[in-house]
């Protein structure tokens, strides 16, 4: 397939893209979605954290208010990319799918089996994002036995210098397949990430003019994902990497 997405060809087979939140399909693979003729998308979350920071901050008073806007804005991007996938939401709590990874991986297993997949695409283990790291162990444990190829969309992990390294792979895994899109896609694209309002800020981090993906390795869940800080420890997001590695053998076991 990873042949099929740089010839820019259409892909008959079932395929699952399963991301954390609202606007993870679109920043790993926005420009691609409307090369798949069966794609199931899930989000593991709804994209509204519990302490109500990033909604008060987009301008919503609760939590439903502010999930609602970010899946009136993931339509619209599917919408303007000309993307017409099968939706599943299992709506776990932003920053809180860390807590359920074994029922993640029952659902992921069940909804695969029911689609067909064939073929999953998913995070990488980065440490990027708590969420992002148990939606990947959720896709591979679920996945495990199956003959389902595991495909990953680069993300964002923490860079040496402190900042921020985004549109890169960590090393491991197959050889990247970078992607420089057409002029075409990549305003399809701009105009997919336009759509989402209230991410803004985040977003500026992110290329429009390129996409990777590759062939997912079989990671330890138990080690860290490189040396040093994570970038989800530079947060308030009440995650380490030492609690969330926990989290992740007792969901292995």
């Amino acid at each position: 397939m990873l042949d099929a997405l740089a010839g820019r060809r259409r892909v008959a087979l079932p395929v699952a893209l399963v991301a954390a939140h609202p606007d993870d399909e679109t920043i790993g693979a926005g420009a691609s979605l409307r090369l798949f003729d069966n794609l199931l998308l899930v989000h593991v979350t709804d994209g509204a954290p519990c302490d109500l920071t990033d909604a008060r901050r987009a301008g919503f008073g609760t939590l439903a208010a502010y999930a609602a806007a970010r899946r009136t804005e993931l339509l619209a991007a599917l919408d303007a990319g000309q993307a017409t996938p099968r939706l599943l939401a299992l709506d776990l709590r932003d920053q809180g799918a860390s807590a359920e990874m074994t029922p993640l991986a029952f659902r992921l297993a069940a909804a695969f089996t029911a689609h067909g997949t064939r073929i999953v695409i998913t995070h990488p283990y980065e440490g990027g994002h708590p969420d992002h790291d148990a939606t990947a162990l959720g896709v591979h444990r679920a996945v495990r036995g199956t003959g389902i190829a595991v495909l990953e969309m680069a993300s964002y992990h923490a860079a040496k210098d402190g900042g921020l390294a985004t549109g890169r792979f960590l090393p491991g895994g197959g050889d990247p397949v970078d992607i420089l899109l057409p002029p075409q896609e990549q305003d399809l694209k701009r105009a997919m990430l336009a759509c989402f309002a209230t991410q803004r800020a985040t977003l500026a981090w992110f290329d429009s003019q390129r996409e990777i993906f590759r062939t997912a390795p079989a990671y330890d869940f138990t080690q860290p994902p490189h040396p040093g800080e994570l970038h989800y420890e530079r947060h308030d997001w009440g995650m380490t990497g030492t609690l969330w590695r926990h989290l992740a053998a007792a969901a292995l076991a």
